[in-house]
């Protein structure tokens, strides 16, 4: 079926909604036109309208297919039916498609080789991770929680067959219809929310609102418990289908969403936050800033997550005057979950290996109880010290890529038993790191860490990873001080690396490209999360004042090599995301990045790896040409109307390939083509022969820029350099802006995980395991909890949702 066949087919089953009542016109003169005899009445309803599936024989005529094609493109003005297609392309970017991957997320072999004791240990901290995960709804945006309740309640009041039979019976679904209902709450299960984890983008379902309120209503949920249902509806159907400008995408109102400022916030009120937190040597991890009129006076309230919710001083503050402005310190925040995630963590306790294992979850828990960030950090530390433990978890607030200002953390939470044999490679590079590949770094020995400290490095198969999205590798914990002082823990994701690898080709790329990739790909994937984790997110120092007064570097030795002028350094109180705010996070990000691709040419670390010597240019071409590629496809993750990006991975890696670009000398060839069905195309080429010259001196200057810059703390020379790669060009060479739409176009749907349950069985426990399919996530979320821990979550999310701005 053609292209324009495709959409008009999806438009038929939406509603017209906005924009979309043209469709709605446009749809009845296609069908008036192409099917006289099976249509004369003007207003009878799209629905009862010819289906285009049921009529391929007779599809769109080629001509007018290449007619509003060449228009598309922007060859000449837009007839109607191409604004129709480039209208439902955007809004389809906002519709999770049939075809998106869901996998299951394989533990079963690694949960089988723990022992009794061991995966009592793992089921309690999974369940805790689970009780930790609805705080990330309440994260996301105001609808989530509710939608969350409204679908889960009617997935988990009949099997999922007798539904899709009420729902093609009665509400009038398709088959497909309802797949696409399944396949939006596997997205919101998995996201956490409704909004991509990756990108901050905001999906919605693609069957039409009257019939999804007609499946409720016909429903089993709804027979048991109408007033719910009818509540939920009222409250959540509007802005779950919602797609204004300003809802599409996460971001500081009011031009975004985002929970982590009440929606009256502005940017001149985050940084009087910023600054108000820096003079009181406060940090931002845990909290929310609320904005509210309390006897006449404004009151900005930074509320602390946790289990009580009372005053106690040095952590709240009832009142404070800060440049002529009125703050409060509160707590209470997000109590209920956090306390049934307590319980757990107390049962837990009685299954620790290690008295570290003892001291990391008694510390958790008192940060969660109070609201301390300080025990937390005291927990990280024993956390980072227990050394190759059976059963690894982390858990709190943690990253801050979805803060408008990059200070506040998500909650996330994770379980996952190490792989020791693949352990063993990390070990090594981890061993050898210090003597021999940190110095190999391109920028001087005044920029990195007086001693490195020596991470624990450990392959891992997930069990629970309650967050907005699965990585496939982490650098923990995100505490400079910690960091610095005790170090930190590389994990890689061994199993979720497994399900992303067995995804093959897209668009962009020759044959012979995507044939070698598919042979190296997961090597390098595996070597690259070795090096971004270890050695780019663990290397480099940064100057600062440390809580004595005394800098931890000599400020008569080193200078600002750009400059020449002495070393500029974070003052206590400050750190790197407060500099760098909301720059912060795909800086970093792009910082590791291109670490991993600077030491990926370094045959003694692809020797640890096993790599053969006839594959290793092979190895470092894949290496190279995979992060052009995704510099590529992350444009997908670029707002236009909004001129910023929705991820930062994908930002950090666009600006590599701009880097990549600027450099010349053929390394990197991207040019426009025409693709088989007639409309534009791109391809992107790597000069394998210019990798070792023109790619490695471009990387190594770039690096040096990067690394300094955040060493000293310069974020207006490091914004100015970083905002320049990111810009988005509409002409030149390389007209991104203009590329945009083929790479939207072209995208691939990214995968949805399911994950296994765990259950008590007498004296031990059981992993509960699933098939592949959109089927499967929502019989785990069904599984999750029983009934009455379904009607507790459902209670909480809702007073959350009345008291989120109070």
């Amino acid at each position: 079926m053609n292209h324009s066949c495709r959409l008009l087919a999806q438009l038929h089953h939406r509603q017209p909604r906005g924009p979309l009542r043209v469709a709605h016109r446009l749809w009845r003169h296609y069908v008036c036109a192409y099917f006289p005899r099976q249509t004369s009445n003007a207003t009878q309803p799209m629905s009862s309208l010819p289906h285009p599936l049921a009529r391929i024989s007779q599809p769109i005529p080629g001509e007018l297919i290449k007619s509003h094609a060449s228009n598309i493109v922007g060859r000449r003005p837009c007839s109607p039916l191409c604004q129709l297609v480039r209208q439902f392309s955007m809004g389809s970017q906002h519709e999770l498609p049939l075809d998106t991957p869901i996998l299951y997320l394989k533990a079963e072999e690694a949960f089988a080789g723990l022992s009794a004791r061991e995966r009592r240990y793992a089921h309690h901290l999974s369940r805790a991770s689970w009780w930790g995960g609805f705080i990330i709804l309440c994260q996301t945006s105001p609808e989530s929680p509710i939608i969350f309740n409204l679908l889960t309640r009617l997935f988990r009041s009949q099997p999922l067959d007798t539904l899709k039979e009420v729902a093609i019976g009665k509400a009038g679904f398709t088959e497909d219809e309802f797949k696409s209902l399944v396949v939006y709450y596997s997205g919101l299960v998995f996201n956490l929310g409704n909004y991509l984890g990756f990108g901050d983008r905001k999906f919605v379902p693609s069957v039409s609102r009257e019939k999804l309120e007609s499946l409720v209503r016909a429903s089993k949920a709804s027979l048991e418990a109408p007033e719910v249902m009818e509540s939920y509806m009222s409250r959540c159907l509007g802005p779950m289908y919602d797609l204004e400008e300003t809802k599409r995408f996460l971001g500081m109102p009011p031009g975004g969403v985002t929970m982590y400022f009440t929606p009256n916030c502005t940017q001149e009120d985050a940084e009087l936050a910023r600054e108000y937190m820096a003079s009181q040597n406060m940090e931002a991890w845990n909290t929310r800033l609320l904005k509210y009129q309390e006897d006449g006076q404004t009151i900005l309230d930074i509320r602390l997550a946790s289990v009580e919710s009372g005053s106690s001083p040095p952590l709240t503050t009832e009142t404070a005057e800060f440049q002529g402005h009125r703050f409060r310190v509160s707590r209470g925040d997000h109590s209920f979950f956090l306390r049934k995630l307590n319980e757990e963590l107390k049962l837990a306790g009685a299954h620790t290996a290690t008295q570290e294992e003892a001291n990391m979850l008694e510390k958790y828990a008192d940060s969660f109880r109070e609201g301390s960030v300080q025990a937390h950090k005291d927990g990280s530390t024993a956390w980072v010290r227990n050394r190759s433990p059976a059963v690894e978890c982390y858990t709190g607030f943690i990253e801050v890529y979805r803060d408008p200002v990059n200070q506040r953390a998500e909650f996330e939470s994770f379980v996952a038993v190490v792989n020791r044999e693949q352990s063993r490679k990390f070990d090594t590079l981890v061993e050898r790191a210090e003597d021999e590949f940190l110095p190999l770094l391109p920028w001087g020995r005044e920029f990195e860490e007086d001693k490195f400290m020596r991470p624990d490095f450990s392959s891992l198969d997930v069990v629970t990873f309650a967050s907005s999205g699965l990585p496939i590798g982490i650098n923990i914990p995100n505490y400079k001080d910690v960091k610095e002082e005790h170090g930190f823990k590389n994990v890689s994701l061994t199993n979720v690396m497994a399900a992303r690898s067995g995804i093959k080709g897209g668009p962009f790329l020759t044959p012979a490209d995507h044939t070698v990739r598919e042979k190296h790909g997961a090597m390098v994937l595996e070597i690259q999360v070795g090096l971004h984790e270890l050695l780019g997110h663990g290397c480099g120092k940064f100057l600062r004042r440390k809580d004595d007064g005394t800098l931890n570097f000599d400020p008569e030795k080193v200078r600002n090599p750009y400059t020449g002028e002495p070393a500029s350094f974070y003052e206590k109180g400050e750190n790197y995301n407060s500099r760098f705010t909301n720059l912060a996070s795909a800086y970093e990000e792009c910082r590791a990045e291109t670490v991993a691709l600077y030491l990926g040419l370094v045959d003694p670390i692809l020797d640890i790896f096993g790599v053969a010597e006839g594959d290793r240019g092979d190895m470092k071409y894949v290496s190279w040409l995979d992060m052009m590629y995704a510099g590529l496809k992350g444009l997908e993750m670029y707002q236009p109307t909004q001129g910023k990006w929705g991820q930062a991975h994908s930002q950090a890696r666009y600006v590599i390939l701009r880097v990549a670009l600027e450099a010349g000398g053929g390394l990197v060839t991207l040019t426009e083509t025409k693709g088989d069905d007639g409309l534009p195309d791109l391809l992107l080429t790597l000069d394998r022969t210019k990798i070792e010259s023109v790619g490695r001196k471009a990387m190594g200057d770039f690096l040096t820029k990067l690394q300094v810059y955040r060493s000293m703390g310069d974020s207006k020379a490091g914004r100015a350099m970083f905002e320049r790669y990111s810009e988005v060009p509409s002409d030149g060479p390389h007209p991104f802006a203009k590329w945009h739409e083929i790479v939207v176009r072209k995208r691939r749907p990214r995968m949805v995980l399911a994950m296994p349950n765990t259950r008590l069985a007498g004296d031990d426990v059981e992993l509960v395991s699933y098939g592949e399919g959109s089927e499967c996530v929502v019989q785990s979320w069904v599984d999750r909890f029983n009934p009455g821990e379904y009607e507790e979550v459902e209670t909480a999310l809702v007073a959350f949702c009345d008291s989120w701005t109070k």
